[in-house]
């Protein structure tokens, strides 16, 4: 991967990192479907009428926005407003990075390098580390479905890298059309229409705050480069960079909401950083597609 590229990834990692701070913050307010297709609504609204679709067919656009958008998200938000700690939620949605790998090579027969495959694995034994230090401290539920989560996002990044768009904020502005609706509807039968109206007509300033920041910044901005070095990359060489996501993700819980990492986390998040340079540094240069 180029230097360029490689600064735009950890660009988004440290917007993405920030993303489980600002969601908690906005899901103690609204309810977080609602929160999702509020998300969603501000992602392609008024974007589509400047941009143009993907041009990889609507069936690739409608599976990418269920599993990249709709899927992660709404699970995402509902582990959070269940009680997930924010710091906590950023590690378990990381176990996409393996199920990311092992999805493609099943299905786009993209196989790992050795290093690549090296890097991962120490990076994942980081993540274990911090997760088994810290699972004590959440319920079971709220854990179940965040890596559920990260099950839908691994999915979404397969079909993002077979898609090929050409434009990656085209994919995230198009595929975002599929969420607002169904998401919205599922907030009507989940929470109840007085409270769905509720929440709409006294949104408090971090509740638009959120929406903004999650919009604008974790899905045009990130994701529109994600899908970009996806079409250039294996998915095996652009996953591993997430591992730095929980990184700023417990150091922005410690700072804005006072939790406090254990030793195991800053142990863990030691050893993903070796995995990350492991999989990702390399002598060559840039790493060719694999078509």
């Amino acid at each position: 991967m180029t230097p360029r590229h490689a600064l735009l990834a950890l660009v988004v990692v440290v917007i993405w990192g920030l993303n489980f701070v600002v969601i908690d913050l906005g899901v103690a307010d609204v309810p977080p479907l609602l929160f999702v297709a509020m998300r969603f609504l501000l992602v392609s609204i008024p974007a589509i009428f400047f941009i143009k679709p993907p041009g990889i067919g609507w069936r690739n656009v409608l599976f990418i926005g269920l599993f990249l958008s709709l899927g992660q998200f709404a699970l995402l938000y509902l582990s959070l407003a269940l009680g997930m700690p924010p710091g906590l939620a950023s590690l378990l949605v990381q176990t996409q990075i393996v199920l990311s790998v092992a999805i493609s090579a099943l299905v786009l027969r993209e196989l790992p390098t050795r290093r690549q495959l090296i890097g991962i694995v120490i990076g994942m034994i980081g993540l274990a580390v911090v997760v088994v230090g810290h699972i004590a401290s959440a319920p079971w539920l709220p854990v179940v479905i965040a890596l559920l989560a990260a099950l839908s996002w691994a999915i979404g990044n397969v079909l993002s890298r077979r898609a090929k768009a050409a434009s990656g904020l085209s994919l995230v502005v198009w595929s975002g059309l599929v969420v607002p609706i169904p998401s919205a509807a599922l907030a009507l039968v989940v929470n109840g229409p007085h409270a769905v109206g509720v929440a709409l007509t006294h949104l408090p300033l971090a509740a638009i705050l959120s929406t903004v920041y999650t919009a604008v910044f974790a899905s045009l901005i990130g994701y529109g480069i994600w899908n970009s070095l996806l079409t250039r990359y294996p998915t095996s060489a652009v996953v591993p960079f997430t591992l730095l996501v929980p990184v700023i993700g417990i150091l922005a819980a410690w700072v804005a909401q006072g939790e406090v990492p254990a030793a195991t986390e800053l142990l863990g998040g030691a050893i993903m950083l070796g995995g990350l340079a492991a999989a990702v540094i390399t002598r060559r240069g840039p790493v060719p597609l694999v078509e």
